[in-house]
């Protein structure tokens, strides 16, 4: 099929191509990031012979791995993926039930958030992400003539998002409950969800996150760090304070590529979580503000894509489009805002940049299907031209 396309003479180009780039261009950034700024540990710790390549060796490998899965991906025609969207669902709820298994799943920094095999570990939430979407999109395609009411469209919904909510929560992993909840309210309301009704959650959803928060001792300390960092720079406000120093430090232009003094050590989760105060702090504003545009792209092509999708009646592909356009980019500015100081701390890692397997697997896949949408979309015009 593929093949047949590319031998297809035609002015409209197979695919989006400023998709691709900007894609390439992130993770190229974070694989040379990720190496810059996992050295130190690397080489601090015996890992393996490639002591100081050790981070960089793994995270390349993770990048193969997960583009043959967004290759394969991207093979399957939207269809099939609307009719597998609740199998999948189930399967990410399966998952997330047997890392809670004692003795199962791995615990790490105090969550237990991790599978593993062969050696290799595999986090369930980062995948539950991208099946909240193919899921959530379906149900809105399938429940469309209901998405003005409260009981026949919110609330079984609600209810499957509730219990995967609180899998999650018993990790816990409140970063990932909120992603799957703006992607779930995202695409119910861009499916057609009553404004009002939408309002009134919202303002319940967010009595209920400052209820979680409220009654955490755990969460209350992240709050208290991130309002007053400079209080307790070396408790709940140690990784804030960091973060913050690395970003002063960087200025306009940086202080060069390998040159971050708070990598070696002082910033905790360097390559993982607060990859992006690295980046602010050997890169300057210069490297952030590439990053940021480079998102913001990304982000917008998925909206353009859905968009296009939803023109051409592929109502359910236009979902999937910008609900994989909702989850990138709330993660990334979580990500961001947490390294910057505007939120408080949480466990999420900046998509495609940043270093783990399990995610980048998921973002890749992710996106894959976005241009399979994309490419069924220009597909379809090309059949409507001749």
């Amino acid at each position: 099929m593929l093949y047949a396309a590319l031998k297809r003479p035609s002015r409209l180009p197979l695919y989006d191509e400023s998709l691709v780039w900007s894609t390439v261009l992130l993770l190229a950034i974070g694989l040379v990031m990720v190496y810059s700024a996992s050295i130190a540990m690397a080489e601090g710790s015996r890992l393996s012979s490639f002591q100081p390549q050790y981070f960089l060796i793994r995270h390349a490998g993770f990048l193969v791995v997960s583009l043959v899965a967004a290759l394969i991906a991207f093979q399957f025609p939207m269809r099939l993926w609307q009719q597998a969207a609740p199998y999948l669902f189930t399967f990410g709820a399966f998952l997330l039930i047997v890392v809670l298994i004692p003795g199962v799943g791995r615990e790490v920094n105090g969550s237990q958030r991790w599978l593993r095999f062969f050696g290799v570990g595999f986090q369930p939430s980062e995948l539950v992400k991208l099946f909240v979407v193919l899921y959530a999109a379906d149900y809105t395609v399938r429940k469309a003539a209901h998405m003005g009411s409260f009981r026949k469209g919110f609330m079984p919904l609600f209810g499957v998002m509730l219990f995967v909510g609180a899998l999650l929560l018993m990790e816990p992993d409140f970063g990932a409950f909120a992603v799957i909840t703006v992607i779930a309210m995202g695409i119910l309301f861009l499916g057609g969800m009553n404004w009002r009704l939408f309002v009134a959650l919202i303002a319940l959803l967010v009595v209920g996150f400052v209820a979680l928060i409220w009654t955490s001792p755990y969460r209350l300390q992240r709050i208290a760090g991130f309002l007053d960092p400079w209080s307790d720079p070396y408790g709940k406000g140690y990784q804030l304070s960091h973060a913050l120093i690395a970003f002063g430090r960087g200025e306009w232009f940086g202080v060069g590529l390998g040159a971050s003094v708070e990598k070696l050590f002082y910033l905790p989760e360097a390559h993982t979580d607060f990859l992006l105060a690295v980046i602010a702090e050997e890169l300057g504003f210069f490297g952030v503000i590439v990053v940021l545009g480079l998102f913001a792209w990304l982000v917008l092509r998925a909206f353009s894509i859905g968009s296009q999708a939803a023109k051409l009646e592929r109502y359910y592909s236009a979902l999937v489009a910008q609900g994989i356009g909702l989850w990138i980019g709330t993660q990334a500015l979580i990500n961001m805002g947490v390294n910057m100081g505007v939120l408080p701390t949480k466990g999420l890692t900046l998509p495609l940049l940043s270093f783990g397997g399990s995610g980048i697997v998921a973002n890749l896949a992710g996106l894959a299907i976005l241009l399979r949408v994309d490419w069924e979309n220009r597909e379809l015009m090309r059949g409507r031209s001749v």
